[in-house]
């Protein structure tokens, strides 16, 4: 059947002159409404620009008023509208039918997808440097590192309820047996979390990420002797600069005290049971929902501890000591802000991971950790030794050769399963 379309005034001529068809009609007049580019559909979210359920868009300066049909009514969904240029095409004498295909739009994370991966990067090293910038900051007038802590994991539950409640994005269904999955892993995420924070406020930022720099050589440990696992001996190898450097530095560095030392490595080790756990619990639900349930579990475990150890302190003089040292209005955004960026960059980098491959990430995640020691010895003035800064160096081309090999190994079995 030829297509015609029709003008608005001809439109309205046309629908005065039609009769209401009665309900026991056989023959059925349907009109489309046209939804301009840049409209979500119904039931749709959007996610990072993004839009999780695509509807039919076509711009509304192109589309016709409407469309009649006759028989039964057919699905809208599967409609056919013809475009202007059908439209003149068919008034020019072609025999075409009028159909024309409706092409999505391009949206900028498709057309760029290079920028939108550098952004990832750019910003989870901005906030991870901001974070420790200012955590530190916030130790120097305020070392209660339990109370703190637990501000952290707050904001962000606080950020992920607010996210569910107008589904962006959708919050996830979890059940018993899923819960008991991830309670190990909150366990682990908690206690790491606690004393990488005992450590941050007993000594240098710079000097507690050297020691976190030994967290691959406990994952590899764990995966050997408690997984079972087989690790190659190059793996191992590359593990030992990490080892000297650590060593190096920790034996010159002016910051040093065995709390701070013992807190970043504990803190290595429950990380490294955190991934054990986290292999067990797999599941489908996405990494935003998974993280918000987990920050959820880890506020609740880190709490009691946090009234236990530093409550009857900050009821004293804690909380009088900091407000008389920078003012309450300062105090209180110091801990909102600090508590944002440690969920922001902690998000980033799980969308970054999503986005790159893994050796990608393990090499970004070397050059932050480096971002954030410079950064940190910049921003706080620390004086370091000649040795301190070569055991550092050492300590990061060590963790980066890990890194490399390891992805590396990791890229190899995923192809070897492909083919």
């Amino acid at each position: 059947m030829e297509s015609r379309v029709l003008s608005r005034a001809t439109a309205f001529a046309t629908f005065s002159h039609l009769r209401k068809p009665s309900r026991d009609s056989h023959h059925n007049v349907g009109f489309v409404s046209v939804k301009p580019i840049g409209a979500v559909g119904e039931g749709g979210n959007v996610i990072w620009g993004r839009q999780l359920r695509p509807a039919l868009l076509l711009e509304s300066s192109l589309a016709p008023v409407g469309l009649f049909f006759t028989g039964r009514r057919e699905n809208l969904r599967t409609s056919i509208v013809p475009t202007a240029a059908s439209a003149s095409s068919s008034g020019e004498g072609s025999d075409s039918s009028g159909e024309a295909k409706v092409v999505a739009p391009v949206g900028f994370f498709e057309k760029y997808p290079a920028l939108v991966t550098g952004f990832f990067f750019f910003m989870w090293y901005f906030l991870n440097v901001i974070f420790n910038i200012l955590n530190k900051k916030i130790y120097n007038y305020f070392p209660y590192p339990y109370f703190v802590s637990v501000i952290h994991l707050f904001v962000g539950v606080v950020y992920c309820l607010l996210s569910w409640s107008v589904n962006l994005p959708k919050r996830a269904p979890i059940d018993s047996k899923l819960l008991k999955l991830l309670i190990p892993v909150a366990a682990c995420h908690a206690l790491g979390h606690v004393t990488s924070n005992v450590s941050f406020a007993a000594v240098a930022v710079s000097f507690t990420h050297t020691i976190k720099a030994l967290e691959p050589f406990f994952n590899a440990a764990a995966s050997q002797f408690i997984l079972g696992q087989s690790i190659p001996i190059t793996l191992w190898l590359s593990l030992a600069p990490v080892v000297l450097g650590v060593s190096m530095a920790s034996l010159t560095e002016l910051s040093f005290n065995w709390l701070g030392f013992i807190s970043a490595m504990i803190s290595n080790i429950s990380f490294t049971y955190r991934s054990i756990y986290s292999k067990k619990a797999m599941t489908d639900m996405d990494s935003t929902n998974v993280y918000a349930y987990i920050s959820i579990i880890a506020l609740v475990i880190c709490i009691p501890p946090a009234i236990i150890v530093e409550g009857p302190q900050l009821i004293k003089h804690g909380f009088s000591d900091a407000i008389a040292k920078v003012g309450m209005v300062k105090f209180v955004s110091d801990l909102f802000w600090v508590g944002m960026f440690y969920h922001l960059y902690n998000q980033l980098a799980t969308n970054t991971l999503e986005r790159v491959a893994p050796l990608t990430h393990a090499v970004g995640n070397v050059l932050k950790r480096v971002f954030v020691i410079g950064f940190s010895i910049l921003a706080f003035g620390n004086k370091i030794s000649t040795q301190t800064g070569i055991g550092t160096s050492i300590a990061i081309l060590g963790v980066a050769m890990y890194s490399y090999i390891k992805a590396k190994m990791e890229e190899e079995k995923r192809q070897a399963k492909a083919a």
